[in-house]
């Protein structure tokens, strides 16, 4: 469920940044290019305007070519004007607008029939401009005669109000920008709100508070949670029905014996000691498959209480040698498992330690990523040529000295069943012996 949270939240991170950096930019730019577009237009529609109004107001005679003193466009009539108007007749200027005064400019020669009219983007020292042409017929039938009237609007006026523009789309855009993250954070800590309740559900059942999923959810989550409920009561159904009928086999199984260890066979020595033997494994067999190690849901257990609880009991069996208990554990360090199976495994050590010891036992605790669990002892510890076969299953592991080994096929399949593993080295500061338990967790929350 937390690997789902954290998908969950790499996707909304994951759109969130492709809306501010990817998508909004692309918007950004793509207004600015439709209304530099539409000044253009609007550009040409003005000169054009501008134009037929000249065009009204020429006065054609014998002398030539007279306009007005004041034209009806007021933009030609202002000396700092971005607008200019000219009129040429034979590549001449005959006249202009009074905001061309200071205006040096020599029109590009374009070639156009009467009647055509001529809007480009032109640049003249430097400077763009754009234009609007025009070659018309002034005159009658009489008397007439080609003249050609030229518009031009700098184009820094535009960029004047595309600047604009753009600084108020960018504060458009910083105030979408941030109510769209809002709106998403909102989003996503709602949508996520069922996945949190049914991420503690599922901690609060690891941890044995509760037996199965019982809160309201979305119709995306009832299916998880009907299977979940499904499988924990499935696995209930089964650990009880191994455990009733491993009960009644160990019931079979114990008389049997019984009758053979009261039986003249039972007066031979050897005999006595397989019988004991099979009465061992019948024993440790049994408890193993009755634990709960191979379930499929594992629980937290605490492992401070358990270890107290194991030092408390070993203080009164060794109560003789004196034995100094040092213990580094914490109260959040935690076991992914069966308590039964981790009192098996800390108790069948930590007996083995009392037993090998003279006087110390340690138990150091280390849990992160993995749980390490290491006990050791200041008693003569295990030969190296031995080791391998301590941890191997069917040796006579009881023949060794001082202790170490009994239980040891237990605590092998344990280890074994939760994926974990078992090494046994010389501890370096008790001299003596040292189990060290490894258990990788990194896959299971």
């Amino acid at each position: 469920m937390v690997a789902s949270q954290i998908s969950l939240k790499i996707r909304q991170g994951f759109i969130l940044v492709f809306v501010l950096l990817v998508a909004l930019p692309i918007l950004f730019f793509s207004i600015g290019k439709a209304y530099y577009a539409s000044l253009i237009e609007a550009t040409e529609k003005t000169l054009e305007a501008h134009l037929y109004s000249l065009i009204s107001e020429v006065d054609f005679t014998e002398r030539g070519i007279i306009m007005p003193s004041t034209i009806l466009a007021p933009e030609l009539n202002r000396l700092n004007s971005d607008t200019y108007a000219m009129i040429y007749r034979d590549e001449q200027p005959v006249w202009h607008s009074e905001s061309a005064v200071n205006v040096n400019f020599a029109p590009q020669s374009i070639e156009a029939r009467a009647g055509s009219a001529d809007f480009r983007r032109i640049e003249y020292k430097g400077t763009a401009y754009w234009q609007l042409s025009l070659t018309v017929i002034l005159g009658n039938i009489d008397q007439s005669e080609q003249a050609r009237f030229i518009l031009l609007k700098r184009n820094d006026a535009l960029l004047r109000l595309m600047d604009g523009f753009k600084q108020t789309l960018v504060n458009w855009m910083y105030v979408m920008g941030v109510a769209i993250a809002a709106l998403m954070a909102i989003g996503f800590v709602w949508s996520a709100r069922p996945l949190q309740r049914l991420d503690k559900e599922i901690k609060a059942i690891e941890s044995g508070d509760i037996q199965e999923i019982k809160g309201l959810y979305p119709i995306e989550l009832q299916t998880i949670k009907a299977d979940l409920n499904l499988l924990l009561q499935t696995q209930q159904r089964q650990k009880e029905r191994y455990r009733a009928s491993l009960s009644d086999l160990a019931h079979a199984l114990k008389t049997p014996l019984a009758v053979l260890k009261s039986s003249p066979l039972a007066n031979d020595a050897d005999a006595q000691e397989q019988l004991d033997r099979i009465n061992v494994m019948i024993e440790h067999q049994l408890k193993r498959a009755a634990t709960g190690a191979a379930d499929t849901w594992k629980k937290q257990t605490m492992i401070k209480p358990v270890i107290d609880s194991i030092l408390s009991a070993m203080s009164k069996v060794y109560r003789d040698k004196d034995i100094i208990f040092t213990c580094d554990v914490t109260d959040k360090q935690y076991f992914l498992g069966d308590k039964t199976d981790l009192l098996e495994l800390l108790g069948n050590l930590i007996d083995n330690a009392c037993k090998a010891c003279r006087s110390q036992v340690a138990i150091h605790v280390i849990q992160d990523k993995n749980l390490s669990v290491a006990i050791s002892d200041d008693g003569p510890g295990v030969p190296i040529d031995k080791r391998e076969s301590l941890l191997t299953r069917g040796t006579r592991l009881d023949t060794y000295e001082n202790g170490h080994g009994v239980g040891m096929a237990i605590v092998s399949d344990l280890v074994k069943s939760y994926n974990g593993t078992l090494t046994i080295l010389d501890s370096h500061t008790l001299n003596g012996a040292n189990f060290i338990l490894e258990f990788n967790y990194n896959d299971k929350k």
